[in-house]
């Protein structure tokens, strides 16, 4: 670890010092010795790795998997028809921007405001509580996705409905967990990871505790990293030596902002509106405790309950590979819509239309990986 010991940094730039980053990527062709395959859990870090030419960078034994940690790529169709449906009946609805393009079962939430649905694009759920208040006699309804990482903002906005008086503001919510899902893949026969990167943003709000049962349950490596170059670098040199050395813990890369508990007031914050319970992903399928469910006190809020559109339900497109791609068994290019009837212009999966998709990272930043 001395190498990496050595720099110590204090700007944002300095995590994009292509020195320093090729230092790192100098001893981890050192110390690799065979074959090892990690996933980065997160989009973010997907596509920093294939932006910044990483993978390309990496020893050819070092393989890295693109998990399903985008929340845009892992919501179901079944609640993009849902939103729609909400559309459909007057409702305006809320929803980041991230979340227009991606195709439902017909069409998208964009296609359906070009047909007159009232679809608001915003950057906090606490606008959609102010159009409430504005709108007295509208329903609003905010498209709640997300990870840990947006589940604070999203319970707020319904706290702050409540000290409102609002009976006109629920929220559409599919939040997502992250360590259920790492599990789930572990648990899959095709399995072939070696080690993780968990996703560092998760981990700042939630802290890196639920993460010490999966490294002694499977016995592998997760190193929790950010976003920059630098960060993922030193990641994966964390990891592959740990491999190399047969050693399975949990390691901190980003602790500069991850603590070990987390942001507590963040998480009282989502207790409260929210309970776990089962989810479905995108390609995925049903994964027990993987996603916040609203809580029965604060079921006024709840989108899917109001307005009985619990019973939606649509089978996956049979031409998009997604599910495959989250899971890890494939990659963006060995998909055979990919760069043909799957673009970002018309995309057949949210993976090609996400800021976050693997489908998209491959189709705007690679120009010679094959797969």
């Amino acid at each position: 670890m001395t190498i990496i010991n050595k720099l110590k940094m204090k700007y944002l730039s300095e995590y994009r010092n292509l020195e320093a980053t090729k230092k790192i990527l100098d001893e981890i062709h050192k110390i690799t010795t065979r074959e090892w395959n990690i996933m980065e859990i997160c989009g973010g870090q997907t596509h920093s790795l294939v932006k910044n030419g990483i993978l390309e960078l990496l020893p050819e034994k070092i393989r890295m998997i693109h998990g399903p940690g985008c929340p845009v790529c892992v919501t179901p169709l079944s609640l993009i028809d849902k939103a729609i449906e909400l559309l459909k009946q007057g409702v305006i609805v809320c929803s980041f921007g991230d979340m227009i393009r991606v195709p439902g079962s017909k069409k998208s939430l964009l296609e359906a405001k070009a047909l007159g649905g009232d679809l608001r694009i915003l950057y906090s759920p606490i606008e959609a509580v102010s159009i409430a208040k504005e709108n007295p006699d509208k329903e609003v309804v905010f498209f709640a996705v997300g990870f840990e990482t947006t589940a604070p903002a999203n319970a707020l906005s319904v706290l702050h409905a409540e000290k409102e008086e609002l009976l006109n503001y629920s929220i559409l919510a599919s939040h997502v967990l992250v360590p259920p899902a790492m599990e789930a893949i572990l648990d899959d026969k095709f399995c072939t990871i070696d080690a993780f990167l968990a996703a560092g943003h998760v981990c700042a709000i939630m802290g890196i505790q639920e993460y010490y049962p999966l490294v002694e349950k499977f016995k592998l490596p997760i190193v929790v990293t950010g976003f920059e170059p630098l960060d993922l670098v030193q990641g994966i040199y964390m990891a592959v030596k740990q491999l190399e050395e047969g050693k399975h813990k949990l390691e901190n890369q980003y602790a500069r902002i991850v603590k070990e508990h987390g942001n507590k007031s963040a998480i009282e914050v989502i207790q409260k509106v929210f309970e776990v319970g089962q989810r479905e992903w995108r390609g995925i399928g049903e994964i027990p405790n993987s996603g916040y469910i609203i809580k029965n006190a604060y079921q006024k809020y709840d989108a899917e309950t109001k307005f009985n559109i619990q019973h939606i339900k649509v089978p996956e497109n049979q031409l998009c590979i997604a599910g495959e791609i989250l899971r890890g068994i494939k990659k963006p290019k060995q998909c055979s819509e990919f760069g043909k009837t799957c673009k970002p212009a018309n995309p057949l999966g949210a993976p090609m239309v996400s800021s976050e998709g693997a489908c998209a990272a491959y189709y705007h930043f690679s120009t010679n990986l094959i797969d």
